[in-house]
């Protein structure tokens, strides 16, 4: 990983001529200072009163504009070398963005038209309402987390800082999408995990289970990238990145996005199972691997239950506006899959998946192997008895050392009481 570091490592991202093409504009803060509302005839804001068949969407939309109320909007910009300059803009009334007096806002500007037509409002600013649900987030996460909430959001800086200085500007300088993402990832995945369980053998065998993981999903990803022949270009902010930087492989980005993106369920899955067998072992320290194994994966089939649909479930949310599209067209489900949009986000979904089950057993079996190295052996010396008598365990402390002693003690005599 640190070789890969080293030689991959970009120096920053490459300048380019700004093409004021979606986010490849230059943008400012404003202010909506003044809103009236007037006339969308007076503004012309609809151009010619339509005269044709107003039942279609285009013909509704344009006939409302035209008889309609519009607002003219005052902005001041707030930042750049134009601080204080105004200019207005027309708010037709079937805009989904209607601005409002006081109103912060992002605007773009481009330097070639004409200067009543420099500034155009974009988005509105979301800066404060974003920063006060990051603050309630740290604030939730380090009242119940407590010193692990503390490293787990340092972690996440630190993830940020890898992926912003690292991977993206690696990525833009052209290097392999698939290497960088996996140096990456390997990066963020070491920072993570030991900062936040520990310099451990447990976390070791987290660390490598999620590896192996990451391993069978890049090369699934790479085989069935290149069987659906999936190009990765298949919207405007792909294409737009395709036209300013065309060395970069697309499909290689869509792998490393795959790659990049189970990461985060990978570690969850690994250190569970980890610390589901440790804690079996601390429990009947007698079991062997075996024993450890099978009890181990019986927790991981439950985990497997419920995490398989926490990545199918995430992909269709955020790709639920193209599903509802398909639904209106009324396209078949052999269409729609068929679709390389839906077809990648399929491939992203299974891919995933398929490396979150297998790392459920191999997490295991690997923990299994690790924890029962310290399996006592038949020459070691008993437990020192207490000088004063304890006291008998009640029934449920009773039932859990059964519980906990029992497989081991019914495989063949394998296990053994140890004496008080």
């Amino acid at each position: 990983m640190l070789v890969g570091l080293v030689v991959l490592w970009p120096g920053g991202a490459p300048a380019h001529e700004r093409t004021g093409v979606g986010f490849d504009r230059q943008t400012q803060q404003a202010t909506v200072t003044k809103v009236v509302k007037v006339s969308c005839a007076s503004v012309n804001a609809s151009g010619d009163t339509p005269t044709g068949d107003t039942s279609t969407a285009e013909g509704s939309s344009a006939q409302q504009q035209a008889s309609g109320s519009c607002k003219r909007a005052t902005i001041r910009v707030d930042t750049g070398n134009d601080k204080g300059r105004t200019f207005t803009e027309i708010v037709q009334p079937d805009q989904s963005r209607q601005l409002d007096q006081g109103e912060k806002v992002v605007v773009a500007y481009e330097p070639s038209a004409p200067k009543d037509l420099q500034y155009s409002v974009t988005d509105v600013n979301r800066r404060i309402p974003m920063g006060v649900l990051a603050i309630i987030f740290a604030v939730a996460v380090v009242v119940v987390g407590r010193l692990r909430g503390v490293m787990a959001l340092v972690a996440l800086a630190i993830s940020f800082l890898v992926l912003n200085f690292f991977v993206l500007p690696a990525i833009l300088q052209g290097s392999n999408p698939l290497v960088v993402a996996v140096v990456g990832a390997s990066a963020i995945m070491l920072i993570a995990l030991y900062l936040c369980h520990g310099l451990s053998a447990r976390t070791s065998v987290a660390v490598l289970g999620t590896l192996i993981s990451l391993l069978l999903i890049g090369i699934l990803g790479s085989l069935f990238i290149d069987w659906a022949a999936l190009t990765g270009n298949t919207d405007d902010n792909t294409g737009l990145i395709h036209g300013l930087y065309p060395s970069i492989d697309m499909s290689g980005l869509l792998l490393a996005g795959i790659i990049i993106g189970s990461l985060g369920v990978l570690d969850d899955v690994t250190v569970t199972q980890t610390s589901a067998v440790w804690e079996l072992h601390e429990a009947n320290p007698s079991m062997g691997w075996r024993g450890l194994y099978r009890a181990g994966i019986r927790i991981g089939r439950d985990h497997i239950a419920s995490v398989v649909n926490t990545l199918v479930l995430a992909y269709a949310g955020a790709a639920l506006p193209l599903l509802l599209l398909f639904s209106i067209a009324q396209s078949s489900v052999g269409a729609v899959a068929n679709s390389e949009l839906v077809a990648e986000e399929i491939v992203r979904t299974l891919v995933g998946s398929i490396g979150l089950v297998a790392s459920v057993p191999v997490t295991t079996a690997l923990a299994a192997l690790v924890v029962a190295a310290d399996r006592p052996g038949p020459g070691t010396a008993s437990v020192p008895a207490q000088e004063t008598t304890p006291a008998p365990p009640t029934a449920p402390t009773a039932a859990v050392a059964a519980a906990a002693a029992g497989p081991a003690q019914g495989r063949g005599g394998r296990g053994r009481r140890r004496k008080r």
